[in-house]
């Protein structure tokens, strides 16, 4: 199984968008610095996943959130499947 996520700093409000095979150890790395594009705003927490079959379907889907990341698309994903 491969997952898209959503995750939201609860420092600076912003999100971050991303897949992987493996979504607890994924949100551990993240929360631990381990990215340095997510390191200044830990802590993060999930606000929205999505599962998928196969690597190319996640991929895909995060590259569809992330063209309408801030838009009204991303504000409705937000509403509908959220918990932000």
């Amino acid at each position: 199984m491969f997952y898209v996520y959503i995750l939201k700093s609860e420092v600076k409000g912003k999100y971050y968008i991303g897949y992987t095979s493996d979504l607890v150890q994924r949100i551990k790395n993240h929360n631990r610095g381990k990215n340095v594009s997510t390191k200044s705003g830990i802590p993060w927490k999930i606000v929205y996943s999505e599962e998928f079959e196969d690597k190319r379907s996640a991929w895909l889907r995060e590259k569809q959130i992330k063209s309408y990341k801030g838009g009204e698309a991303f504000k409705k994903l937000m509403l509908n499947g959220g918990v932000a």
